[in-house]
């Protein structure tokens, strides 16, 4: 027999800020937490599960209106179809005082009360479900240490949404407990959520896992997503297996480009990578973040030239592959360039150039030369340094301003935003 384990769906993940992204694939990103959910249920049903656990973080926070609460009741009106029980707690995303616009769930969704732990047996599973959902969105008791004892005979699950001492990573503190304290519980199995990596492991006859989430939702949930089917005989689980049911892969795509002497060959080089990332993701769609590493011969230009060849790399990026979007490119190069010595001099003449300007019009057609000198060493626009009215500048002026044209200069050389 078996059973289907999932936590932390977050159905309709707000995912605020994509309509920035030019070219973002927005209604494939924010439809995607229902699509891996429909293919939970898909699984249970191919599997003929004897119960699909989900172990909290259905939602994602409050809802506006009642269409992700329709969503949910009619999956599990075909689970209901099917003959499949489903068991919930809630986590601190959906919590009882979390989620107003609820629906009645239908007879087949057992749901954990949220005051005390109590022991659910499943008619025709052979399981006993031992759990407790959240009151309020923060917990900072052990919720496990009050959970019921095992039933003899059956399998003991207890459901659990927690912060497992040691993988809290980025996650908030909630619930937290400890594998020791879980494993003296007697249970065979711990179906847990709120981290949303994946983990697993065996203590003392109990397996503790996390399923991570079914689906992930920006650049730092990183690589396969899904839910953990677990077979069992009598009392005893026989097999656990991550099973992947994400339809957007979200990956790091780091590059070195160490060796790179033309910024268009670094395109190239990360276009193969990204080609590499969409095989892996199985046809789904691959959201990639581009990190550039290293310290380049052509750190300046990489730097300089950011904008043109970060927008070429945009544009040939669906050469890598159908299904791939670039959701951001960072420069994490290990030295920032310095600038050339000849640029260095010209900001020197600058500065000196304005500490003297004051009212004399020679020093002003001098500077006049610097700035057309610099323009043509840079290849960079540098008309903002006219628009500060440099020609009628006084005394007070131009020391008001100096340190503001220094950090012109360097922004514009660098190509960093201002």
């Amino acid at each position: 027999m078996k059973f289907l384990h999932c936590a932390d769906i977050h159905l309709d993940s707000p995912l605020r800020g994509l309509a920035r992204y030019e070219g973002a694939p927005v209604d494939e990103i924010r439809g995607a937490t229902r699509t891996a959910f429909e293919k939970v249920i898909d699984l249970a049903i191919e599997e003929s599960v004897s119960a699909v656990v989900i172990a909290g973080d259905m939602y994602d926070g409050n809802r506006d209106d009642f269409n992700t609460a329709m969503f949910l009741q009619r999956r599990f009106g075909r689970l209901r179809d099917e003959g499949i029980p489903v068991v919930i707690v809630y986590g601190n995303h959906d919590a009882a005082n979390e989620i107003t616009k609820r629906l009645s769930p239908p007879d087949n969704v057992t749901v954990f009360p949220h005051d005390h732990a109590v022991t659910v047996e499943l008619p025709g599973t052979g399981i006993a479900f031992h759990g407790q959902s959240y009151a309020t969105r923060v917990v900072d008791d052990d919720l496990s240490a009050h959970y019921p004892g095992p039933v003899s005979g059956l399998l003991n699950v207890g459901v659990l949404h927690t912060s497992l001492a040691g993988h809290e990573g980025p996650h908030a503190r909630y619930a937290p407990c400890t594998e020791t304290a879980l494993a003296d519980r007697g249970y065979q199995y711990w179906a847990l959520g709120h981290v949303h990596e994946r983990y697993e492991t065996q203590r003392d006859g109990s397996w503790i896992v996390y399923p991570g989430n079914v689906q992930g939702r920006h650049a730092r949930e990183l690589g396969p997503k899904g839910a953990t089917l677990v077979s069992y005989d009598d009392d005893q689980v026989t097999a656990v297996e991550h099973r992947t049911l994400d339809t957007v892969r979200w990956a790091r795509c780091a590059v070195d480009a160490a060796d790179i002497r033309d910024p268009y060959e670094l395109t190239i080089r990360v276009a193969e990578q990204l080609q590499r990332l969409a095989d892996g993701a199985d046809g789904r769609l691959l959201a990639a973040r581009v990190v550039i590493t290293g310290t380049p011969p052509v750190a300046d230009r990489l730097v300089r030239d950011r904008e043109v060849w970060e927008a070429q790399l945009r544009a040939d990026a669906p050469g890598a592959g159908a299904g791939v979007w670039i959701e951001k490119v960072e420069l994490s190069l290990s030295q920032p360039p310095s600038p050339p010595e000849d640029v260095g001099q010209a900001i020197g003449a600058i500065e000196m150039a304005l500490a003297d300007a004051r009212d004399n019009p020679q020093v002003r057609a001098e500077l006049a030369l610097v700035f057309t000198d610099l323009r043509s060493k840079l290849g960079a626009d540098l008309t903002e340094l006219h628009e500060l009215g440099l020609p009628d500048l006084g005394e007070k002026g131009v020391h008001h301003l100096l340190p503001e044209i220094r950090g012109l200069l360097l922004a514009a050389l660098q190509g960093t935003d201002l």
